[in-house]
């Protein structure tokens, strides 16, 4: 529900501010009037940029379980009451609350999901919206908990796989703090403070000092590095420049495109099943990408598509999507059944993401092991290049 700033008098002529929730001004003026308050002036705040979102798993289920209790006929306020009760994390319950308020004083359902803010995807919101307008919420709910049920399971799965590596960096991690904190301190209690101990040597224990005596140094710089560049790529052209590199990269790059040509396929196929015209789908699709270098092409494929163009050849111009989106959906333009095909060839993206984040794992791991082997490697040899100085000199 929006936040309003509100300036307000009492009776006897003293002035009050705050902050109080309401749905439209007036509901404001009457909530201030029940407290004894006259409304003089509000404004309305702006919603927080990181408002919390719905996870992709929770919504899955709420479209679920809201088509399966519409197609019984259950009403759509009741349904919701019933998600309500059953859900167990406060967030998504005041959420639910909120909506059955919203319905209540006679909004629908995809405005009353709106004006929950960041809750709801953007695409969910359209969709029940393409619904309401055809009668088939129940059946529009289905098809987007399947939808949300697939990127949920790929995302998951991308998740799981990534589990390991992260692991082997911890190790990583953990073994050269040991190694330099305990290990190569100790080796240098061995040599003599006059003895000329050989450049390796001397390099690791120049780190290992820095960091038993200087460790807030590197911690504080390591905070202030990624809160640099977290505030960086927050900015429109670094972020763009930022998602135009993660696409070129040699090892993530072809993972990436496979991924965002499967979301934005699916996107595209929900949204045009439900008799959203084209124009306006690929405005809700390329939102739904996640880079911003994509999203920024599309204002020239809007154009094109406008002019009368296929949207196949609109699409080629993009970069960044799998060339296999364009021939496929150059063949469901010519044969009528470009929902299908769009449809299938998100499944097909799915499963080749699924292969090539398991493929890039199998790099990783091994890579991951190496560099762990060379650091423990470098130790021992500036730990041994002077115990082998010092026995050739008694020899």
């Amino acid at each position: 529900m929006p936040q309003y700033k509100y300036h307000a008098v009492t009776l006897n002529g003293s002035q009050q501010s705050g902050r109080l929730e309401a749905a439209t001004e007036t509901q404001l003026s009457q909530l201030l009037f029940q407290r004894g308050l006259y409304l003089t002036s509000s404004r309305l705040m702006e919603r927080s940029r990181r408002q919390r979102k719905i996870k992709l798993g929770r919504i899955a289920d709420f479209c679920r379980q809201l088509a399966a209790m519409l197609s019984s006929g259950i009403t759509l306020i009741r349904a919701i009451q019933i998600i309500e009760a059953r859900d167990e994390l406060a967030f998504t319950k005041k959420i639910y609350a909120n909506l059955v308020e919203e319905l209540r004083r006679g909004s629908t359902l995809s405005e009353s999901m709106a004006k929950q803010g960041k809750a709801f995807p953007e695409l969910l919101v359209n969709m029940m919206r393409a619904g309401e307008n055809s009668g088939g919420i129940d059946t529009t709910a289905l098809k987007m908990a399947e939808t949300y049920d697939k990127q949920n399971r790929l995302n998951s799965k991308i998740r799981s796989a990534m589990i390991y590596p992260i692991i082997l960096l911890v190790l990583i991690v953990l073994v050269i703090i040991v190694m330099f904190a305990f290990v190569v301190p100790t080796f240098g209690e061995m040599f003599p403070e006059e003895s000329e101990l050989p450049l390796p040597t001397v390099i690791m224990m120049s780190i290992s000092n820095f960091l038993l005596n200087y460790w807030y140094v590197l911690a504080g710089g390591v905070v202030a590095l990624a809160f640099i560049l977290t505030t960086v790529f927050r900015r429109p052209k670094p972020k763009w420049f930022w998602h135009r590199l993660k696409l070129h990269s040699p090892v993530f790059g072809k993972l990436l495109r496979i991924i965002y040509t499967a979301r934005f396929a699916r996107t595209l196929s929900s949204l045009y099943t439900s008799g959203i015209p084209m124009i306006q789908a690929l405005t809700i699709g390329r939102s739904t990408i996640g880079n911003t270098y994509i999203e920024g092409q599309f204002d020239t494929v809007l154009t094109e598509l406008g002019n009368g163009r296929a949207l196949s050849d609109a699409l080629s111009n993009v970069e960044g999507f799998d060339t296999k989106l364009y021939a496929t959906v150059a063949i469901g333009e010519e044969s009528g059944r470009l929902e299908m095909m769009l449809d299938s060839v998100a499944d097909q993206f799915d499963y080749e993401s699924e292969i090539a984040t398991q493929r890039l794992v199998s790099i990783l791991e091994p890579v991951m092991i190496v560099i762990m082997a060379v650091v423990v490697l470098l130790v021992i040899i500036s730990v041994l290049l002077p115990i082998f100085s010092m026995y050739s000199s008694l020899g």
